[in-house]
């Protein structure tokens, strides 16, 4: 926050879309690997559908803006979208899932720690362009790897190497598309109500 505060309206914006370019090509770079196009358009179609009747990007913001409520912000225009973004580009990813199953199954962290790693780089990064919103994706990292951490043991058994591939490609996409809501903020995508797009990748065989 204090560097935020340091940089000019511009750099700002150039680390936003340094954010931005980053994220789509990590996201497309992940998806090309094992593009399976019938697997994409299914898990999209159907879990966007699902995810689009639940209304699940309408129920982040409102937790977005109930946080930033909660904790002080309410004057902070861009605390919401800067909550949601960070929270889908941490959240969203195979290592996420591993991380928490392995850490509770094998008594192994270290892939959680490495992904500890990089999430604080993306989120410095995000709070200085976007603002403090992106601080607060804590609460959904905490929430989503925890769940997992807590349902390994009935988890274990669907995540084999297929479906672990599968969630990879699919979430890359997804993680693609935060990449363009950052590049484009004019022109949304509802990644949020994609999420359960993952689930249709780890049931496909």
């Amino acid at each position: 926050m204090f560097g935020g505060k340091l940089l000019t309206e511009n750099i700002q914006r150039t680390l936003q879309d340094a954010c931005a370019l980053a994220v789509i090509f990590l996201g497309a770079d992940g998806a090309l690997k094992n593009l399976d196009t019938m697997l994409l358009i299914t898990s999209l179609i159907g879990g966007g559908l699902v995810g689009a009747v639940i209304d699940i990007d309408g129920k982040f913001e409102r937790f977005g803006i109930w946080l930033r409520n909660k904790s002080g912000n309410e004057g902070d225009k861009k605390f919401v979208d800067a909550f949601v973004t960070a929270s889908l580009t941490v959240c969203i990813g195979a290592m996420a899932v591993i991380g928490a199953i392995n850490d509770r199954l094998l008594n192994d962290p270290t892939i959680l720690i490495v992904k500890a790693t990089l999430d604080l780089i993306i989120i410095l990064v995000m709070t200085a362009s976007l603002g403090k919103g992106a601080i607060f994706s804590f609460v959904s990292v905490g929430i989503f790897q925890g769940a997992i951490t807590f349902g390994a043991g009935f988890l274990e058994p669907f995540m084999t190497k297929v479906a672990l591939s599968n969630l990879s490609s699919v979430g890359n996409v997804l993680i693609f598309g935060v990449g363009i809501n950052l590049l484009f903020p004019d022109k949304k995508i509802s990644v949020a109500n994609f999420l359960p797009a993952l689930v249709v990748a780890c049931l496909w065989k």
